[in-house]
């Protein structure tokens, strides 16, 4: 009997086969296993958080106006109405510090000083009855302060209050020459108070609006009035305090950061 050698070439042909399928399959498996070449996430930079604190400088523009008004008594001539100091430019520098307690929002204090300059310098007009008496006291060509701030800050918006001592000066008038009294210094000195808002555009550039109230008390002097019979007129010190208002616009430049 013939015995055949076809069953174990067939039964070899299909194990081969099978193992290639096999292989095809798990191919694809093992390719997923492989580690996956994917861009790092990016590094996470926090956003700096705005802060008043820093020195600065800066310059303002802005109006003043003259309290003046009232009245007061002459012992000879009786009542005399000094009349108003019209509205006058005030323009000039400042300088400070800040330091904010906690950056973002949070309470500021500070400390500025500045000087200004004035057209209030011209003599000044009223009456006397019906008669007019001009002011032969110092004008004010000038003034500057030295104030504390407080305030508090919104991140950019800071709301402050400020107030402190207060001084000026300016020069004789013209038609001093007539007066027979002593006529006092003209460096005077007194308080300011007053707020404002300020604003910081970017990290070290600010605009800001201030209202201030000034007081200087007039440095000795003494005498009544003297009338001028050449210009009919009367001439003599006006009220003791010069009191008038400021507001002003301003740009600060802040040099440091924290």
């Amino acid at each position: 009997m013939t015995r055949t050698t076809e069953a174990p070439g067939l039964a070899g042909a299909l194990a081969l086969t099978a193992a290639l399928l096999t292989g095809v399959v798990a191919a694809p498996a093992s390719a997923a296993d492989l580690p996956r070449r994917v861009a790092p996430p990016p590094a996470f930079t926090p956003v700096p958080v705005f802060t008043w604190t820093g020195f600065y400088a800066g310059v303002n523009a802005g109006a003043g106006f003259g309290g003046g008004g009232g009245t007061f008594t002459d012992a000879t001539y009786g009542t005399v109405s000094p009349g108003s100091r019209d509205a006058a430019f005030v323009g000039g520098g400042q300088i400070g510090y800040n330091y904010q307690f906690t950056p973002g929002s949070g309470f500021v204090l500070g400390a500025e000083a500045d000087i200004q300059g004035t057209t209030f310098g011209r003599a000044r007009s009223g009456l006397v009855g019906t008669t007019t008496f001009t002011d032969i006291g110092p004008t004010l060509d000038w003034f500057g302060t030295v104030r504390g701030r407080i305030g508090y800050a919104f991140d950019r918006f800071l709301v402050y209050g400020t107030g402190g001592f207060a001084y000026g000066g300016g020069g004789i008038p013209a038609n001093a020459s007539t007066y027979t009294g002593t006529l006092p210094g003209s460096f005077r000195t007194g308080w300011t108070a007053g707020g404002g808002v300020e604003y910081a555009i970017t990290e070290r550039l600010s605009a800001r609006i201030e209202a201030l109230y000034v007081s200087l008390e007039r440095n000795g002097g003494s005498g009544g009035l003297v009338y001028d019979t050449a210009t009919s007129a009367y001439y003599g010190l006006g009220k003791p305090k010069a009191e008038f208002g400021v507001v002003r616009a301003g740009l600060n430049y802040r040099f440091s950061t924290d």
